[in-house]
């Protein structure tokens, strides 16, 4: 499994690579150069796998055993979602006439990114410890992502972690999670503005590859291909959970599921726009609040920005520039 770059710039890399890149040299998103494909018979084998399992079994796809066997990525997907409040890390509430919610908040945030934050802190840990090295992770949050990046690397040796918030946008609880970590390796700043506008300067800052390279920075934001790869399995599981696969005649049509995704940076719906490519047949609905760019982009091509972001009682999706 090689990954290229969306702008068209990088071809051939490494998943180890791609993990503590972040954006690509071009500023592109990292992306596999090739998906394999979801069977009918591959996904009856997944049906009865815990979530823990079956991110195992997803990861495994993308992540060569060269870089990490796969016994060592079964031990630390497994430590990655030990600490979540429900036994079965999430839980499948099935609702009447057919819909059903899929919680995704049990982690120590209660942020559905707790999820593949832990799992892909444990991948850089992983390759740090084997390498003997540290490095600086940038992370830019509109509220959710610091806390939960904080929490997954807090007290890790080879690891400083350096989040920025938007001041005054984060719910209390969410700043509250940011700043009262006494960690030493990890540094939580307020800026003035929205995060779109915290999102420039770190844009520009990894646009510098030899900045990048000698003080061994990454992101941990949405675009890192790790993230979206650990979110594969929300998508997955729900649809081995709901679509009644299991009764499926192996050359028979998969059926359609709709799954509704709160959207914001869109970096979780555009694992699920990767799952719509390895086979399943998902009919998406990316949900925004006022802050609508997603929205209208689809619908009409409007690619423009507001003037500001809006403040809404969502401010995890308060984003006028997805990604």
């Amino acid at each position: 499994m090689k990954y290229c770059s969306t702008r068209g710039g990088v071809q051939g890399w490494e998943f180890r690579d791609v993990l503590f890149s972040g954006y690509a040299p071009d500023g592109g998103m990292f992306m596999p150069e090739s998906l394999p494909l979801l069977t009918v018979e591959t996904l009856k084998r997944w049906r009865g796998l815990s979530y823990t399992r079956l991110v195992m079994e997803v990861s495994s796809m993308f992540i060569p055993s060269h870089q990490i066997p796969k016994q060592d990525l079964e031990v630390l997907v497994a430590e990655a979602l030990s600490g979540f409040s429900s036994p079965d890390v999430v839980t499948m509430a099935r609702l009447k006439d057919g819909l059903s919610v899929l919680e995704l908040f049990h982690g120590q945030t209660m942020a559905f990114k707790d999820l593949a934050m832990t799992c892909t802190v444990r991948f850089l840990n992983y390759f740090l410890q084997k390498e003997n090295r540290r490095a600086t992770v940038i992370v830019a949050t509109s509220g959710d992502t610091g806390g939960s990046a904080i929490q997954s690397a807090k007290g890790l040796r080879g690891l400083d972690v350096v989040v920025v918030y938007p001041r005054g946008r984060v719910t209390p609880v969410q700043e509250k999670q940011m700043i009262t970590c006494l960690e030493e390796n990890i540094h939580v700043f307020a800026a003035d503005g929205s995060s779109d506008d915290i999102d420039q300067p770190v844009r520009r800052l990894f646009a510098d590859q030899e900045l990048v390279r000698s003080h061994n920075l990454m992101s941990l934001n949405s675009v890192n291909w790790s993230r979206v790869m650990i979110q594969l399995s929300h998508f997955i599981y729900a649809y081995l959970q709901l679509s009644g696969v299991e009764r499926c005649e192996a050359d028979a049509a998969l059926p359609e599921m709709e799954v509704v995704v709160p959207t914001g940076g869109a970096g979780n719906i555009a694992a699920g726009v990767v799952v719509k490519q390895m086979g399943l047949p998902l009919k998406l609905v990316a949900m925004v609040n006022s802050n609508d760019i997603v929205h209208r982009t689809v619908t009409t091509g409007d690619f423009s920005m507001a003037a500001t972001v809006t403040q809404t009682l969502a401010p995890a999706i308060d984003i006028q520039v997805p990604l």
